[in-house]
């Protein structure tokens, strides 16, 4: 019985088999072109291939399902009765275009084949039908050079060598100035290199080339750069890609035909204007590829660009109004701004593709604000519409602008925001001084696909060719770096790592700043200045506040830090890591003369030096609160860190011990550990050296009586005692944190509240939850420590090999980044379950490094946890992020 899946669904002619909700089975593009036809709009005809046959393609050895065949032929044959046309056909031919399209959005990674169906025969055809000789073979040659590269593995770089040799040859400056018989001479010379490079001559059959193509784009979903991709934006390997089989339309014959790609809003800022470009007699490629300089789509846009050549609103007026009809209609109808590449040929205007543009925090924010505004959206669904994540953008410097500039050169502000850095015009070389902890700008002619790694490595992007919508330009505002691009007066020379400019020569490492927003390249590293956050920023704060249930804390241990984090919106410190106060000057020697004593009161001699520094920290801390918790972690790391380990520290710190440094050494040996992680430290600690804990429990209680006074606001401070593995080892210490208290309330003659609680960073405390909560009074999930003991795996160490695991499919996502859900995460549930179950409504929150991420934080809000907290700059993250996670959460309780 022959197969009777459906995988093949047609589009165009005012009708589709798909829509917008089969967005997983025909992937984005598909989708969007399939809800295009059904809306009336004109799109040319065609068919998706699902993402379905993807997968099958790639769990049967790169084979295709059966009756897929069949069923693209079938839609093939109706495409061609739509048109008029027929594929193959000498005289009338049907020509496609074969594009990827997977569920997410990503820009260049994957291949496209246009003007599929030409050969030395149908090209006649097209001439003779366009009326145009010189159009049909430019196709031609266009089409041979794409399929070459794409299909056939030849790099079109060699395409492009034989055709600026032949420009010179005729001295021609543009493609333009070819006529239909030099178009003939180029395509004998692609030919030939065809055949020379892979003793084969260019494929005639047209069928073969439609299978070749489609192959080709299935094949490139595991291609390195569409892999990094998905690694770096998180997009499983699963999803696979769909393929789309259109009929061509020509926006390369002539004056009256033209291209284009279009923002229903400004992508950089988020204004409500158009924002675009087009290109006169081109095709597609030549909008993105940056070979040619496009022209604005509004007249206000060219005038403010001072650009002299026509509009589209004023070259094309006709065409623009119903342009700009359709640009408001998909967007009232998606809700969404949108990202749109459009085809007129000879005066009609075809859409081939609408999507959710990709845009900078700063402008996903404003189109938020706004369309709630315009009644559009919710406030709901406009905290869902900016990536948590992408805030990142809007929390670090910008130019100082009052700061001297030596602007070198200017192009365009494809992308928003500041950096300094080295240059380098490789990107194997940006990801290499990246890794070595240099910042640098990736300097290149232009970016293409291939760049991603360095792109992703370098602290800003400067390209000298391309416009606002250039692979260099999407995929930067997409990773939120900054980008100048189109910056034609400079001459870049790869063989002698140079750039030069207005007879200025910079060479690889020389420093530069570019300015993203202003498109401007400046010599020399520039002063920052930090970034305001009012405007649409705060007021999608405000509706994220409202919304979100989880509160969010921050990890602190400075005053600057406790500062900052309060600025961004935070409720409270989630962690304080005592440990980071020691390591002062005048600190390091008492802490080190406690460590090395040999007895109890040599300890406490050392302790009582300690006392008013940490007494004195923490009243900061609880002054900049100001009422609002505090959570304090008792000293956790191994006391091998605190050590000295040069000749002159022995000597120093034996001279204030009153030690002989023989001695001292000695002792140091005892001090030393194998694995000191796994070792002598957190409660392990407070049990061998009762005082060192006892010592800070003073510090924080004395601390928060003197804070409160100051204040008005009563401190509640939470202690942690880090590392418990057993409900004894907490019951050994908190009795002495207790009586440490009642000590310091009778000597102030002043009650205060405060709880003990502690740290779950242990697998066997996760699952002893249930008896340690007999004891402790809140726990705080310490993700760094636990993702460190349930996977076995040193976070210093990982990065060594979690890459392979990465690449290799093994893991996902790197359980340090982003919470491990299926283990980690289970023992957080375990251990929330057990510990409600002895003491209900028993406060419970994480301070790991997870505490930021927005996938991490969803976690939480599903298992009933009250707060996160993360480093100062991620909390405006972390507030997004948990109104996302509560939205989400109503949306799956509906």
């Amino acid at each position: 019985m022959a197969d009777t899946h459906k995988w093949v669904y047609a589009f165009g002619d005012g009708s589709a088999e798909g829509h917008a909700g089969l967005r997983d089975l025909l992937g984005g593009k598909g989708a969007n072109l399939a809800e295009m036809s059904n809306l009336g709009l004109p799109v040319p005809p065609g068919f998706t291939i699902t993402t379905e046959v993807c997968t099958a393609f790639y769990d049967n050895n790169r084979q295709y399902p059966e009756g897929l065949e069949a069923q693209a032929e079938a839609a093939l044959t109706k495409v061609g009765e739509t048109v008029g046309a027929r594929f193959g056909d000498a005289a009338n031919p049907l020509l496609v275009s074969v594009r990827s399209g997977g569920r997410a959005s990503m820009p260049g990674m994957m291949d496209t084949v246009l003007n599929l169906g030409l050969n030395d025969e149908t090209v006649k055809g097209l001439a003779e039908k366009a009326g145009d000789e010189r159009f049909a073979y430019d196709s031609y040659r266009r089409f041979i050079q794409m399929y070459s590269d794409v299909v056939m593995g030849l790099d079109h770089h060699s395409f492009e060598e034989i055709l600026d040799i032949f420009k010179e040859e005729n001295e021609y400056y543009l493609d333009t100035d070819l006529s239909a018989e030099d178009w003939k001479e180029v395509i004998t010379r692609y030919k030939r290199l065809v055949e020379e490079e892979l003793e084969e001559p260019f494929p005639q059959d047209v069928t073969a080339q439609l299978w070749g193509a489609i192959g080709a784009v299935f094949g490139s979903w595991q291609n390195v750069r569409a892999k990094t991709y998905r690694r770096l934006h998180n997009i499983p390997d699963s999803w696979g890609t769909a393929v789309n089989v259109q009929a061509m339309v020509f926006g390369n014959m002539g004056a009256k035909s033209a291209t284009g790609v279009a923002f229903t809003r400004n992508p950089s800022t988020g204004e409500k204007l158009i924002y675009g470009e087009f290109l006169i007699n081109a095709q597609g490629e030549d909008v993105v590829a940056g070979i040619r300089t496009p022209q604005s789509l509004t007249k206000a846009a060219r005038e403010a660009g001072k650009e002299t050549k026509p509009s589209m609103e004023e070259a094309m007026p006709e065409v623009y109004g119903e342009l700009k009809a359709v640009f408001e209609r998909l967007e009232a109808h998606y809700r969404d701004m949108q990202d749109i590449e459009f085809t007129v040929q000879e005066g009609k205007l075809w859409m081939l593709q609408t999507r959710n543009g990709k845009r900078t925090a700063k402008a996903a924010i404003r189109i938020a604000v706004d369309m709630v505004k315009e009644g559009l959206i919710s406030e709901e669904e406009a905290v869902t519409r900016v990536d948590a994540s992408s805030l990142d953008q809007l929390l670090h410097p910008t130019l100082d602008p009052d700061a001297p500039r030596n602007i070198v050169a200017t192009g365009l502000p494809a992308s928003p925001g500041a950096a300094s850095g080295k240059i380098v015009f490789s990107s194997d070389e940006a990801a290499d001084m990246k890794s070595h902890g240099e910042d640098v700008i990736l300097v290149r002619i232009e970016t293409s696909p291939e760049d991603i790694h360095g792109m992703h490595s370098a602290a800003g992007i400067l390209t000298t060719r391309g416009g606002m919508t250039s692979h260099a330009a999407v995929v930067a505002r997409g990773m939120g770096k900054p980008c100048v691009s189109g910056a034609g007066s400079l001459r870049i020379d790869y063989a002698r790592e140079t750039m030069s400019v207005m007879g200025d020569t910079f060479h690889k490492g020389d420093l530069i700043t570019i300015d993203g927003s202003a498109g401007q390249i400046i010599k020399g590293a520039v002063p920052t200045r930090q970034p305001e956050l009012s405007g649409d920023f705060a007021q999608l704060m405000e509706w994220a506040d409202k919304i979100r249930k989880l509160t969010v804390r921050t990890n602190a241990e400075t005053p600057h830090d406790a500062k900052t984090a309060r600025k961004f919106g935070a409720e409270g410190i989630g962690l304080c890591r005592t440990e980071h106060m020691f390591f002062e000057d005048e600190r390091i020697l008492a802490v080190r003369e406690m460590i090395v004593a040999d007895d109890s009161a040599g300890r406490k001699k050392a302790l009582d030096k300690i006392l008013p520094m940490q007494r004195d920290d923490f009243r900061q801390l609880f002054e900049i609160m100001k009422g609002l918790p505090v959570t304090i972690r008792l000293l956790d790391p191994p006391l091998h860190e605190f050590l000295p380990h040069t000749e002159e520290e022995v000597e120093e710190v034996a001279a204030q011990a009153g030690l002989d440094p023989e001695k001292l050494k000695r002792r140091l040996g005892q001090l030393s550990e194998f694995n000191p992680m796994l070792g002598h430290r957190g409660c392990r600690l407070g049990v061998s050296h009762p005082e060192i804990y006892e010592m800070q429990a003073r510090a924080i209680f004395e601390a928060a009586l003197l804070a409160g006074e100051q204040t008005g606001a009563p401190v509640v401070p939470e202690v942690m005692v880090p590392l418990v593995a057993t409900k004894n080892e907490l019951d050994f210490l908190k009795p002495r944190i207790d009586a440490v208290a009642e000590a310091v309330m009778k000597e102030k003659g002043a009650r205060f509240d405060y709880s003990v609680g502690t740290m779950i960073e242990l697998p066997r405390a996760a699952l002893q939850a249930g008896k340690i909560a007999e004891t402790a009074e809140f726990f705080s999930f310490g993700t760094n420590d636990l993702t460190q003991t349930a996977f076995g795996i040193s976070r210093d160490d990982a990065a060594s090999f979690l890459n392979e695991y990465l690449t290799n499919g093994i893991l996902e996502q790197d359980p340090f980044v982003s919470l491990d859900r299926d283990g980690v995460g289970e023992l957080i549930a375990i251990a929330a379950e057990r510990g409600r179950a002895t003491r209900p409504g028993m406060k419970m929150g994480i301070c790991g490094e997870h505490g930021g991420d927005p996938a991490s934080i969803r976690f939480c809000a599903d298992h009933g946890l009250d707060y996160v907290s993360c480093s100062p700059y991620r909390v405006p993250i972390a507030r997004l992020a948990a109104a996302q996670a509560a939205v989400a959460q109503v949306e799956r309780d509906a």
